[in-house]
């Protein structure tokens, strides 16, 4: 059985909206991404719900700052280009993408080809919330 991702406040308001018949709203979640930091923030309808540390680009690779959209979810993809697994996959732009890594002794500092590296249970966390709310921005400064 799957663990709810959903926050405990969140989810109270999506089952009242449910039992009153209403429709309930979607989630709004953003993973906003600090570079020079190296942490990533997770809100859930502008209320910070996490912040972890992350792996972005190393010396001589980019992490593109910006504003996307969660396009598309793999629970388990393997990237061709670099042979690395990429489990709870959320791509955002391209191939680039938020997604758990084995190597967690070097998160809390750059170390990636362009992805946002998570710890692979923080990877899981946000891939069934991003999937369960049906989406989320991603903020990359």
């Amino acid at each position: 059985m799957l663990k709810s991702v959903v926050p405990p406040a969140l989810g109270l308001v999506l089952a009242c909206a449910v039992c009153l018949g209403a429709t309930p709203a979607r989630a709004g979640v953003v993973a906003q991404v600090d570079r020079g930091a190296q942490r990533m923030r997770v809100y859930v309808d502008g209320a910070l719900a996490q912040v972890w540390p992350v792996s972005t680009a190393r010396s001589g690779f980019v992490t593109p700052p910006g504003q996307y959209r969660v396009y598309r979810l793999e629970r388990w993809w393997w990237s061709r280009k670099y042979g690395g697994a990429m489990p709870y996959a959320l791509f955002y732009r391209g191939g680039y993408a938020i997604h758990g890594t084995a190597a967690v002794g070097r998160l809390g500092r750059p170390a990636s080809h362009g992805c946002v590296r998570l710890a692979p249970g923080h990877a899981r966390w946000l891939f069934r919330l991003v999937h369960d709310v049906g989406g989320a921005r991603v903020v990359i400064r």
